[in-house]
C-alpha cells in the first residue's frame, strides 16, 4: 500500500533551490541527553541555512539491550519524544525528518520504528513505518529487529513545499523496489544506523545506486561511531545527487551534512536521460 501525504502548508509555490541537513549522531541509552545533542545539531543546522533536517534511525535513544526502547515507546501525538520535535521545528523554522521515534504497536513487547516528519510550524505531516527489519548473523554480530518491532505495511511519500519525498529507513536501502513504488520523488530520506562491518561494505553504494537509479537527492543521515551497548556504527553520513555525485558526507561522530538541493538541475537530468519513463518491466 501507498500512502502519499499532502502536507498542511501551502505546496503552489516550490522553492527550486535550497539546502537541506543531514545530522549524524553517536547516540546513547539515555533520551535526555540525546535531544539535548539532536537540538544542538538542528541549530547549527538552520544556522547554516537548512530549511530541512534530517535526524538518524534512533537519534533518541540507542539502548543498552535491544529491548531498552520498547520503556520510552510513545503513543501518537504523545509523549517527551514528540513533543521536542514539534518544538524544536517550530523554534528553528524547519522541517524535521525526525530519524526514528519508538512508538506503539500491536504487541506489549514491541514498538513500531518510525520516521516523523513535522513542518516549519511545529506540526506532524506524515509518518513511515520501517517496513524492512535488519536481521544479521555474522560472526560474532547478531541483529535481529523482528524481536523488539512490528513491521509497517505503507509505503509513504509527502508533498511539501521543496518537492515530493520519499520516506525510507536504513535497512530499507537495500530494497530498490520500495524506492520505484514511490513514484517519481525529488528526495529519498533515509535515517540509518548501519553496522561498521555492513556499512564499510555496502553503505555507500547503497547510497549512490538508489540516486541513480531514481535520478532523485538522497538525503543519508546515519549514526556513527561507538554505543554503550558495544555496538558500532559506520557513520558517513551523505547527501548525493541525482546523478550519483556525493556532494557532502561526515565520516564519522557527530556533526552535521549540509547541501544544495536544486530542483531545476534534477528536472534537467531527467529530461537528458529519461530513464524513470523507460521502465518496461511491472510488478507481477
Amino acid at each position: 500500500m501507498i500512502m502519499e501525504t499532502k502536507s498542511k502548508t501551502n505546496t503552489t509555490k516550490k522553492d527550486n533551490i535550497f539546502k537541506v541537513a543531514a545530522v549524524q549522531m553517536a547516540s546513547s541509552p539515555h533520551v535526555s541527553s540525546n535531544l539535548v545533542e539532536a537540538k544542538r545539531l538542528i541549530e547549527l543546522a538552520a544556522k547554516q541555512g537548512a530549511k530541512i533536517v534530517v535526524l538518524p534511525e534512533y537519534f533518541c535513544i540507542m539502548g543498552s539491550k535491544d529491548f531498552d526502547k520498547v520503556a520510552v515507546r510513545e503513543k501518537p501525538n504523545d509523549g517527551p519524544i514528540q513533543t521536542f520535535i514539534a518544538k524544536t521545528a517550530k523554534q528553528y523554522k524547519v522541517w524535521i525528518v525526525a530519524g526514528t521515534v519508538p512508538m506503539v504497536s500491536n504487541f506489549p513487547n514491541k514498538v513500531r520504528n518510525s520516521c516523523l516528519v513535522y513542518n516549519d510550524k511545529g506540526e506532524q505531516v506524515a509518518r513511515y513505518d520501517k517496513i524492512h527489519l535488519f536481521g544479521l548473523d555474522l560472526g560474532t554480530e547478531h541483529y535481529h529487529e523482528e524481536n523488539t518491532i512490528e513491521s509497517g505495511d505503507k509505503i509513504v511519500t509527502i508533498e511539501t513545499p521543496y518537492g515530493k519525498i520519499g520516506l525510507s529507513i536504513c535497512y530499507d536501502l537495500r530494497f530498490p523496489e520500495l524506492y520505484r513504488a514511490m513514484g517519481e520523488v525529488d528526495m529519498i530520506m533515509v535515517p540509518s544506523a548501519f553496522t561498521e562491518t555492513t556499512g564499510k561494505a555496502h553503505w555507500e553504494t547503497l547510497v549512490r545506486a538508489r540516486a541513480i537509479e531514481n535520478l532523485c537527492y538522497v538525503v543519508a543521515s546515519a549514526q556513527g561511531g561507538y554505543h554503550l551497548s558495544g555496538r558500532e556504527t559506520h557513520g558517513n553520513s551523505m547527501i548525493v545527487d541525482p546523478w550519483g555525485v556525493v556532494l557532502d558526507r561526515l565520516p564519522r561522530g557527530s556533526g552535521v551534512v549540509i547541501a544544495n538541493i536544486n530542483r531545476d538541475y534534477l528536472s534537467s537530468l531527467r529530461q537528458s536521460l529519461p530513464a524513470l519513463k523507460h521502465k518496461t518491466i511491472r510488478a507481477v
